[in-house]
């Protein structure tokens, strides 16, 4: 293994080299073969001399509407049964069945005489001892909090610190408002797509699960009678998260965390990135060898750590300026009705903010649903109330507290003018972190630095799942596309691609199309699914208070 990866990289150092030298040349005619689609994507629709709106904007959060109403405001009515379900509150009814443990026909053991508490066992012959129930699991390789966190690792990220600000020195204060908004309704996409996505799975004989939305656009549409249609739909979406996995979720992570630790250290040599790029890419290696569950036992430890430092550091400033945080509220309440002083005023403001929440959480994306779908449980809709928490993680606390932060140290207007857009959002948000934090920059750039890694070790899942998907699955296969992944870490870190990245981008977001015409096709199932595992919920408590012991206290 070492001998090749030796191979490899004296293979790719000529070749960066040559690269580094043709930077402009390469981009200038990636551009021209490719330009049409990334501008067909980001098609802004012209509403007024004023003001444009992206479409697929518009189909990201119609569809995030739909949701919201067609599955009565899960996004609110289930949230504290999805923190229930991350703590492990209905592990055993998901690995086993509620029928098998809780329903009228399951034997009963007196566990506790004393108290003449009643288990549930199985309905297997001979009944089943509680210890050694947990050994019937269900499908799937990782628990709820690793999915979660292998999702969230995908999107928590540069859109949180830089995007952020971006936004508000365009939308000025009140596009936070509308950021919240464009939270709150994704969740309801993401339920959607994520019950979706274990519900259509395919799992391996040797237990390795195969999901997303390549596999419920096949499989779901192909019940509807629209099977043709359906592959299709798959097909494009394998090629469009393949493609984005390469561009947004590997090359812009590795240079923008190669231009930050070079900065950071003050690295001024010429291949001071392909250096680092090369680190960045065993690193990436040792994870993305060993699949989902390794990569899954990263995130859950390297997502709570990071987000919890950068949060953390908001609240400090947050607390430390007390008695600004109503003012900050007003200022974004205000702005999010009136548009003063912004670009295309009130229609202006709510644009840049639904924008940058949207594009934030990938909500409606489809990209989430590769992950999920790896969970063990045998309810889908389980795990999709558990990927609402995600949205709501990203934008709605993540984001708001980065804006309040801007918002907060910047009322005199010290180092941001509203209204005027800013390209480096990373030094902007370090900058108000700065200002009450000394020195906080350091810790901002490594978790910069932790964020593209972790983007990158997820997107490669991402786009593994769709490789196979088109190439089939196999070692070969495998490793084809993780060499080509690993060379793109380097290349990335080396040379700024600009066409390259955007064209990655706009293939991002292309997912979209497919992933919404399915999903609303499919509607009907989710629904299904989700009053299922409801009713297995209903049934377990109302065993419990039947006099039935809680079977998780004793797994």
């Amino acid at each position: 293994m070492k001998k090749k990866f030796l191979s490899l990289m004296l293979l790719v150092f000529p070749m960066i080299s040559f690269a580094q030298s043709t930077t402009d040349s390469i981009d200038a005619t990636f551009k021209n073969y490719t330009g049409w689609f990334v501008d067909a994507i980001f098609y802004e629709i012209p509403f007024s001399d004023t003001f444009q709106i992206p479409w697929v904007l518009i189909v990201l959060i119609g569809g995030a509407l739909f949701f919201t109403i067609y599955f009565k405001f899960i996004n609110f009515t289930g949230f504290l049964t999805a923190i229930q379900v991350v703590r492990g509150k209905y592990e055993d009814i998901e690995k086993h069945g509620v029928d098998n443990l809780y329903g009228e026909n399951a034997q009963q053991k007196i566990v506790d005489e004393e108290n003449n508490e009643k288990a549930y066992g199985d309905q297997t012959p001979g009944g089943d001892l509680i210890e050694t129930i947990r050994d019937e699991s269900a499908d799937g390789e990782v628990s709820h909090f690793q999915a979660l966190t292998a999702a969230l690792s995908a999107t928590v990220g540069l859109g949180n610190i830089a995007g952020v600000a971006v936004a508000l020195s365009i939308g000025g204060p009140g596009a936070t408002f509308w950021m919240i908004v464009a939270g709150l309704l994704g969740m309801a996409s993401k339920f959607a797509e994520c019950t979706l996505g274990v519900k259509y799975r395919d799992v391996g004989e040797d237990g390795t699960v195969y999901g997303g939305p390549m596999y419920y656009l096949t499989k779901g549409l192909k019940e509807k009678g629209a099977g043709g249609f359906g592959k299709v739909l798959a097909v494009l979406f394998a090629i469009f998260v393949i493609g984005g996995s390469f561009g947004g979720g590997n090359m812009f992570q590795a240079n923008q965390a190669a231009a930050q630790f070079t900065k950071l250290f003050e690295l001024t040599g010429p291949n001071a990135g392909l250096y680092f790029g090369i680190v960045m890419a065993v690193l990436v290696a040792v994870v993305i060898i060993g699949g989902i569950k390794r990569i899954a036992s990263v995130t859950e430890k390297v997502v709570p750590f990071m987000a919890g430092i950068y949060v953390l550091a908001a609240l400090i400033i947050l607390f430390a300026n007390f008695s600004l945080i109503d003012d900050a509220f007003a200022l974004i309440y205000e702005g999010a009705f009136s548009g003063l002083g912004i670009a295309g005023g009130l229609i202006g403001v709510m644009i840049q903010g639904i924008r940058r929440g949207a594009f934030s959480n990938e909500a409606g994306v489809g990209s989430a649903a590769i992950a999920h779908s790896a969970v063990r449980t045998k309810y889908p809709a389980s795990e999709g109330i558990v990927a609402l928490l995600e949205p709501f993680v990203d934008t709605v606390v993540i984001c708001t507290m980065t804006a309040l932060v801007i918002i907060i140290t910047n009322f005199d207007g010290q180092f941001m003018q509203y209204g005027v857009e800013i390209k480096e959002g990373v030094e902007l948000t370090a900058i108000a972190f700065d200002s009450v934090i000394p020195h906080f920059s350091v810790v901002l750039t490594i978790a910069v630095i932790l964020f593209a890694f972790s983007t990158m070790i997820s997107w490669s899942y991402y786009g593994m799942q769709g490789w196979k998907f088109l190439f089939g699955k196999g070692k070969i296969t495998d490793l084809v596309y993780k060499v080509l992944f690993l060379m793109f870490v380097v290349v990335g870190a080396s040379i700024s691609l600009g066409a390259v990245i955007d064209f990655s981008d706009a293939m991002i977001f292309a997912m979209v199309v497919p992933n919404i015409i399915g999903v609303i096709m499919l509607s009907p199932v989710i629904k299904k699914e989700l009053s299922k595992y409801m009713n297995a919920i209903n049934k377990k408590e109302e065993a419990i208070e039947d006099g039935a012991v809680d079977i998780n206290e004793h797994m």
